[in-house]
């Protein structure tokens, strides 16, 4: 299968995030008596939309505000607003999967908001603007199909054409359920999630480009 679109997650795929997104959240839940590592939460509670975090978060014992997901949305929107650390050679492999003829979009369970402070700076947001499909603006979420449905619709692409590249088990079983192809990003982390789901695996931009060339991409 070659592919004719590629839909990327935001968060620990196009950019470094994950790291100060977890401490963020980490030191917020410290303040109100729930003390766990970023490794820790990452591992049990990353993946999914916020409100889904703050509600596995509550079962787990958290006792937190009533606008507690605003309270954090508001302080992740200041951390975002300078930008985040885009992964190594993501413009790059960018510029070859169009040079190839193939699409490129975004599908992520955050805000847009967040999204164009994390990739502004960088000007990711504006050269991928009307391609970035955000949970909060579709009314579905990943491990819903919905939103890389939605991007193989708008690209005109059949989702068997497409491959989705994502660092969480949600993203996974999204791809599954739309009928997409799936990569498991491990370069910021989520290597022993994705190993257990048996799928493929690449650490970097560069191994991104060696398995779409592999799929007949180039």
């Amino acid at each position: 299968m070659t592919p004719e679109l590629v839909i990327f997650d935001c968060d620990g795929v196009l950019v470094d995030s994950e790291g100060p997104m977890d401490a963020l959240v980490v030191e917020d839940l410290a303040a109100h008596g729930f003390s766990l590592g970023p490794g820790e939460f990452h591992e049990r509670f990353v993946g999914g939309t916020m409100a889904n975090v703050e509600e596995r978060l509550r079962v787990a014992g958290a006792d937190l505000p009533a606008d507690w997901e605003a309270r954090i949305y508001e302080k992740t929107y200041a951390l975002m607003a300078g930008g985040m650390p885009v992964s190594a050679g993501t413009h790059q492999v960018l510029d070859w999967i169009e040079a190839q003829g193939s699409k490129v979009a975004v599908a992520s369970n955050g805000p847009m908001k967040k999204m164009a402070g994390s990739l502004g700076p960088s000007g990711l947001f504006a050269r991928l603007e009307g391609r970035i499909f955000s949970a909060h603006d579709h009314g579905t979420s990943k491990p819903e199909p919905g939103l890389l449905l939605a991007a193989c619709a708008q690209a005109g692409v059949e989702p068997a054409r497409a491959i989705m590249v994502d660092d969480t088990p949600v993203g996974a079983a999204a791809a599954k359920a739309a009928g997409t192809g799936f990569l498991g990003y491990v370069e910021h982390g989520q290597a022993a999630a994705m190993q257990a789901l048996g799928v493929t695996m690449v650490a970097s931009m560069g191994a991104l480009r060696a398995e779409l060339e592999a799929l007949g991409l180039g």
